[in-house]
């Protein structure tokens, strides 16, 4: 099961797992949209979509019902989620609990589920999607980088009660990435900075991206192979592990 998979980087590790053989369940809030990549990704295998909102209890209830009429759950992306700029003074309480319920408590939500079934399976894969942001935080996203630490917190405890099975738990911290929603943000944002979107991307680069080795964003596909070799029988001795995947933008040995 990969959340928030529709789009960007859920949508790219939909794609890489279905294409290692996995059966996929994406997951969306729009009905149209989950529609739409499956019948994408069953061209290439089998995928299942489950229509909800993850930011609330009922949808994560939801989406875990319907996972078991699918099957058991082996591996377990929790990838939903979203980020806005926004000064600290200007975040509301309704905003940093905005924040916390998709970005976090989806996640807690349904491995709470479905870790049990992995458990006692004595198999399984949880990987938290997170962020350079975990280490790094932008002053002018405090609410988005405070979520993605909290992921990194919350893999690494789920980690520790896996001790002697063959489940893992582990955290990606994701570079920037270029996928649907940067680009529409850098669209609304571009004309009150009077640069193009091509402008504002590279600029991103002599700004908060500036400690950046790859000096480019991302691409989803690159941070999906991560996740899918997470995944795999391969990584099995990688547990309650940070992985970066970070293009270098972190300075730091550890």
């Amino acid at each position: 099961m990969v959340t928030g998979s529709t789009l960007g980087i859920g949508r790219a590790i939909a794609q890489a797992l279905v294409a290692e053989g996995a059966r996929v369940i994406v997951n969306g809030r729009r009905e149209q949209a989950v529609k739409d990549a499956v019948a994408a990704l069953s061209r290439h295998g089998e995928a299942h979509g489950i229509v909800a909102d993850l930011a609330t209890a009922e949808g994560a209830q939801r989406v875990a019902e319907g996972a078991a009429k699918i099957g058991a759950v082996d591996m377990l992306v929790n990838n939903a989620g979203f980020f806005e700029v926004k000064e600290f003074v200007d975040i509301t309480d309704r905003d940093w609990t905005e924040m916390f319920e998709l970005n976090v408590m989806s996640g807690v939500r349904l491995t709470r589920a479905l870790f049990p079934g992995m458990l006692a399976r004595n198999w399984g894969r949880v990987v938290f999607i997170a962020s350079e942001q975990s280490v790094k935080p932008n002053p002018a996203m405090i609410h988005y980088a405070m979520s993605k630490t909290a992921q990194v917190s919350i893999a690494r405890g789920l980690a520790e009660l896996t001790r002697g099975t063959g489940v893992t738990v582990n955290s990606v911290l994701v570079a920037p990435t270029w996928s649907e929603g940067v680009e529409t943000f850098l669209e609304k944002q571009a004309p009150g900075a009077g640069k193009t979107v091509a402008e504002m991307r590279t600029a991103y680069f002599d700004g908060p991206g500036a400690s950046s080795l790859l000096q480019r964003w991302a691409t989803p596909e690159e941070i999906a192979a991560q996740v899918v070799f997470l995944c795999s029988e391969r990584a099995s001795a990688i547990n309650g592990a940070a992985q970066r995947v970070d293009g270098g933008i972190v300075r730091s040995l550890f």
